[in-house]
């Protein structure tokens, strides 16, 4: 089977599992929410309502789509799936299972096992700002064009921390080894020693707080701020093309998350995930897809207890705390990594 067909068949099952995993994350969303509030949430469609992502997705392929006169009509289109894009091929970096052996050749259970995949994921997490950016300048709208700077303002400077800390992770991978890797695979597949383990855990709420500026979610979710913009970026948008601001929101999530589960928890490492046995990739897939569904209960979790902070606050926790601890964090990381070696 030659590179070029095994990448596109991989590509295609990530694909597949990120779209079932996005409608039935909105399902996990609602059920949670509804036990947080102590309500039922979707129990209508279907059996315990498991047929309500699949209702929702109808809803939205058929429903009436406008496309305002004043818009610009090329960008205005294009928008939501930029913003897409990114989501979905963040993934293809980061190892689901262990490498499993066919016909006497490794296949690696990664859509692609690039050497810079740390460097990979901060470009494409950058460019995925664009399109909710020219969403909001192509409708012509003052509130969606708001909404768009506020989204670029927070972007931007989460990702300065973001970046520090992931740069502090891969100078941590140089102890115990000859050198460091930005390989996402190495970095799941490297022995870390269990101080080394609570040094990552250390920093692992301030690495998850820049994922939900990121990601726009709660309590960070001011670029939509219906109370303040009628409805931020998408105010223009209905149908399927809110859908996929919406589909690319929840992906960004499933991403995340499985980044986060390969830098502090180990990726697909659990009990019984032995690499080179029959059973180790669909034991090792149980664990990684486990930790996903965790560290995904934890993002609904905070949506549900945190109100939404004022932007002024957004800014100034990121400035003035996040980004000076982050600074801090890389020089420590950095002295032990030299006093290790």
């Amino acid at each position: 089977m030659s590179i070029v067909l095994l990448s596109l068949i991989k590509s295609i099952v990530q694909i597949l599992l990120l779209l079932t995993g996005f409608a039935y994350l909105t399902y996990y969303e609602r059920k949670l929410l509804g036990r947080f509030h102590v309500r039922l949430g979707p129990n209508r469609a279907g059996p315990y309502g498991l047929l309500q992502p699949i209702a929702d997705a109808v809803k939205a392929i058929f429903k009436e789509e406008v496309i305002p006169d004043h818009v610009d009509k090329v960008i205005y289109l294009l928008a939501p799936a930029l913003s897409l894009l990114p989501a979905l091929v963040v993934f293809a970096v980061v190892p689901i299972a262990p490498d499993i052996e066919v016909f006497g050749r490794t296949i690696r259970m990664a859509v692609a096992d690039v050497n810079i995949a740390v460097l990979y994921i901060v470009a494409i997490t950058s460019v995925g700002t664009y399109g909710i950016i020219l969403g909001g300048w192509s409708s012509r709208n003052n509130y969606s064009l708001l909404g768009a700077l506020r989204t670029a303002s927070q972007m931007i400077s989460y990702e300065l921390p973001l970046g520090i800390i992931l740069t502090a992770i891969v100078v941590s991978t140089n102890i115990g080894r000859e050198s460091g890797t930005m390989n996402l695979v190495e970095i799941v597949n490297q022995p870390r020693p269990w101080w080394l383990w609570l040094w990552l855990w250390l920093v692992f709420p301030l690495f998850f707080i820049t994922m939900l500026a990121e990601s726009n979610r709660s309590p960070f979710d001011l670029p939509e701020t219906e109370n303040e913009l009628i409805a931020g970026y998408q105010i223009e948008y209905g149908g399927i093309k809110f859908a996929l601001y919406m589909m690319a929101e929840y992906i960004s999530m499933i991403s995340g998350s499985a980044v986060m589960v390969s830098l502090f928890f180990g990726g697909w490492h659990g009990p019984f995930a032995t690499p080179g046995t029959w059973y180790g990739p669909i034991i090792g897939f149980i664990w990684f897809a486990l930790k996903i569904i965790a560290l995904l209960f934890v993002y609904i979790w905070v949506r549900a207890s945190m109100p939404r902070i004022r932007y002024d606050q957004l800014l100034q926790f990121c400035w003035k705390f996040l980004t000076p601890v982050s600074i801090i964090y890389l020089i420590l990381t950095a002295i032990i990594t030299v006093l290790d070696a």
